[in-house]
């Protein structure tokens, strides 16, 4: 029996996986958030030479993404992390985390910090199962009953 593949790769966000990935994010946040409760960046603001977009391919097909801005307060902040429904469950979430936070180390920065919905329980559940806690809004965010903040801080 034959292993899947999972490689995790910066991508631009241009690349028409990566623009799938987040039509489909976005077309599900819109079933549980009114627009000012979805703080997800388009895919100019992931263009900015402050953000790195990751993407994850099982056996070459494209299965999820995350994303990574960087702050000049030194902090990193994961953003647009999205998994297809089908794969859920597998892991492929906390590769994409684990790939991520690797990269914000070879940067020199510790700590990493997530604005999600309450809605999405399995992103929460991750989050947490990988060291996140909860925070107070941070950098521009507001309070916002529909969003949690969360944060880890890197070894």
């Amino acid at each position: 029996m034959i292993t899947p593949q999972l490689v995790i790769i910066p991508e631009k966000p241009t690349c028409s996986a990566i623009q799938e990935l987040i039509r489909e994010l976005d077309n599900y946040l819109a079933t549980l958030y009114p627009p000012e409760s979805r703080h997800g960046l388009d895919i100019s603001a992931l263009l900015h030479k402050s953000v790195t977009v990751f993407l994850a391919r099982l056996d070459n097909e494209p299965v999820g993404c995350g994303a990574v801005k960087f702050f000049p307060q030194g902090y990193a902040e994961v953003k647009r992390m999205y998994i297809k429904p089908a794969f859920r469950g597998q892991g492929i979430g906390k590769k994409i985390l684990n790939q991520i936070e690797l990269y914000v180390k070879e940067a020199n920065i510790y700590t990493v910090r997530i604005e999600t919905g309450i809605y999405q329980h399995e992103a929460i559940r991750l989050y947490e199962k990988v060291g996140f806690y909860r925070i107070t809004p941070f950098g521009e965010y507001k309070p916002d009953p529909l969003s949690l903040f969360l944060e880890k801080k890197l070894a």
